[in-house]
């Protein structure tokens, strides 16, 4: 006598959820992907393409200027596709080229202060994304950069995240230990972790240490 197959049983929703390490990338590229949105979409109504948009970005937080061959590291293009950017920026009056300050042969990258109105711009076009963290309670918003900060010193062990000048990389930085805080030597202060940057004008470049 023919027996009647038990019947499959599905599979719970939540058997296919992928590990937290793939959520946690999905997290962070769907909110990149709105940020970066937001600030083409500003960059647009000033009639700038996305690559000369994240020049600008990288250019306001260096006044002392900056190299070609460092703007296409960052950006992640060839240093001919920097170029013809660069070129375009110089043109529209918003990037200026100077002497580097180090050595006098060399041509370093700066905004003009035209160009410094532009980003202010662009930079509004992020405000939401700042508000929204500012509603997070304050222990919440040290703690997400801390990680943040965690996730990229392992990505600069790999050949696909460009350098920073955080101060967890700088051979100023001191980490500290249970209760005692960091400490920068720079200005021979205490660092407390709310205060740790993401990008310094005095880093001085060293390996990542763990905040």
């Amino acid at each position: 006598m023919a027996t009647t197959p038990e019947p499959l049983t599905p599979p719970a929703p939540w058997q296919d959820t992928p590990p937290v390490s793939a959520r946690v990338i999905d997290a962070i590229t769907r909110i990149g992907t709105v940020m970066r949105a937001g600030v083409w979409q500003a960059a647009a109504a000033e009639h700038l393409p996305p690559a000369q948009a994240d020049i600008l970005g990288l250019l306001a937080t260096r006044p002392e200027g900056v190299r070609l061959s460092w703007l296409a590291e960052q950006l992640s293009v060839s240093a001919a596709s920097a170029s013809d950017s660069v070129s375009s920026l110089v043109g529209k009056g918003l990037v200026v080229k100077v002497k580097a300050p180090d050595d006098g042969r060399a041509v370093a990258l700066r905004l003009t202060p035209a160009g410094r109105k532009v980003h202010r711009k662009l930079s509004q076009a992020l405000s939401f994304g700042e508000d929204a963290v500012a509603r997070l309670p304050a222990a919440d918003q040290a703690a997400l950069f801390e990680h943040l900060l965690g996730l990229i010193r392992q990505l600069q062990h790999t050949e696909h995240f460009p350098t920073l000048r955080s101060c967890t990389s700088c051979q100023h930085f001191r980490p500290g230990s249970g209760n005692k805080p960091h400490h920068c030597q720079l200005v021979d202060a205490p660092l407390p972790r709310a205060w740790i940057r993401l990008d310094c004008p005095e880093h001085l470049g060293t390996e990542p240490i763990r905040p």
